[in-house]
């Protein structure tokens, strides 16, 4: 695998599983129940490939976003699986949304090296500043970002329901699961269980 690769796939398993929360931090734009307006990306152009993918590991929500209220989601590698949607994007591409996402400006080009070499590289203490390898698609890696701290380190919070709605979606587009299946994955994830439950999910998503 190269060490400067051009295409590399992103690995969204939170909100940007829906293509048009997404398109916010491609093309610019503010998601429908959100509060922040994202500048974009410098190739504003969509990804013209996807995936569903399942990545090993946890899904939790902890923190407390400034976009939406409530706790984010975030993803800690290991036991279980993930549902999540991989889209095929440049390295430019993929280091403006996770610029956005690390509340940076977005613009310079991340070095990947560390992570396409180690499997992790932490750019920060922030949220979303910890670069993950968590594959590959036809010989490209596949990347995603998450929190540096461990789930038992994480400050558990319920998400608000405007970010379920968008997990929501992304899980209806890129999975094809229908409303129960979703409602009673998002109110076990750590976080949300105990706050939210699979009857409250299916009544909010209807």
């Amino acid at each position: 695998m190269s060490s400067r690769p051009r295409w590399v796939w992103y690995a969204a398993y939170g909100s940007n599983m829906a293509v048009e929360r997404l398109r916010c931090y491609v093309q610019g734009g503010r998601a429908v129940g959100g509060v922040r307006t994202y500048p974009g990306c410098r190739e504003r152009g969509m990804p013209g490939a996807a995936r569903r993918v399942e990545l090993p590991g946890r899904l939790y929500f902890a923190e407390q976003s400034w976009q939406w209220g409530g706790g984010m989601g975030f993803y800690e590698a290991g036991a279980g699986v993930v549902p999540a949607r991989a889209y095929r994007v440049t390295v430019g591409q993929f280091s403006d949304i996770a610029a956005q996402e690390m509340y940076h400006p977005p613009g310079t080009d991340l070095d990947l090296t560390a992570v396409l070499a180690t499997g992790r590289a932490e750019l920060g203490p922030g949220r979303y500043e910890t670069l993950l390898l968590v594959g590959e698609v036809e010989g490209e890696p596949m990347l995603t970002f998450t929190a540096p701290w461990s789930l038992a380190e994480a400050r558990l919070n319920a998400p608000a329901a405007a970010y379920l709605r968008q997990l929501a979606t992304g899980l209806a587009e890129a999975h094809g699961w229908g409303t129960g299946r979703i409602a009673a994955y998002l109110a076990s994830r750590p976080g949300a269980a105990g706050h939210w439950s699979a009857a409250s999910v299916t009544e909010l998503l209807s």
